[in-house]
């Protein structure tokens, strides 16, 4: 089943604007990077890599205390994509952040 793709917020999808309009060559290739996860996403909402709900961070939860599910998809070695898989009839997929690999791992608190 084909999954639609939201940003969580406008921050997200400002965010993905801003970087898709760069010119700096970073931005052009994480703007890459991400295009090419959005369509694998679309194809499979469940390629990543499901993080246990025990760990999903608080930050998260109270952002959008409905978030069931968190998943993580590898871009490179150095960025991770944050992302919930939710159903209303049809399957969508909410981009909630990337992050390099600090920060992630700050996030996460490994």
């Amino acid at each position: 089943m084909k999954a639609k793709i939201f940003f969580a917020d406008e921050t997200v999808r400002d965010a993905f604007t801003t970087l898709k309009a760069s010119r700096r060559s970073d931005d052009q290739n994480l703007s890459a990077l991400l295009d090419r996860a959005f369509d694998t996403l679309s194809e499979n909402a469940f390629c990543g890599f499901q993080i246990p709900k025990k760990q999903i961070p608080k930050i998260y939860r109270r952002q959008n205390p409905s978030i069931q599910n968190l998943w993580k998809y590898n871009l490179t070695d150095s960025w991770r994509l944050i992302y919930t898989v939710a159903s209303d009839g049809e399957m969508i997929v909410v981009i909630i952040e990337w992050l390099d690999h600090t920060a992630y791992e700050r996030r996460f608190g490994y």
